[in-house]
């Protein structure tokens, strides 16, 4: 199976039962919108930091390297990714996400929702040379 490119939804494959199994992570390279209650969640921010002010959260959490913006008009935080686009929640080696039972609801519901509602960047993790 060949890499889709996570940036074409248009190449993107339908998605299946397994189709998770030995992928490459693509769908964790996405921008991640999570809300207030997302970052509750993950441990982040505390339920007092969410009521009294949330773009007092936004920047701290910035200067945090946690997220990269905030959108006040939607409420919603986009999280960090690396340089090389991967969330900041996933292990570099492993490609397994690193705060599965805690991730945002967006991850939760991938890919009923997202760029291609049904589709995903799924493609097979390549393997080195000399292993199987």
């Amino acid at each position: 199976m060949n890499r889709a490119d996570p940036q074409k939804p248009s190449t993107w494959r339908p998605y299946k039962s397994g189709l998770c199994e030995g992928c490459w992570a693509g769908c964790c390279t996405l921008p991640l919108e999570t809300s207030a209650y997302d970052l509750i969640r993950l441990g982040v921010i505390t339920e007092d930091e969410a009521a009294s002010s949330l773009r007092k959260v936004a920047k701290k959490l910035s200067k945090e390297g946690i997220i990269q913006s905030y959108h006040a008009n939607n409420g919603l935080f986009i999280i960090e990714q690396r340089v090389n686009g991967d969330c900041i929640f996933l292990d570099e080696k492993t490609r397994l996400c690193t705060v599965y039972e805690k991730r945002p609801e967006v991850c939760r519901t991938f890919p009923k929702i997202g760029p291609r509602p049904g589709h995903c960047p799924a493609g097979k993790a390549q393997t080195r040379k000399g292993s199987t």
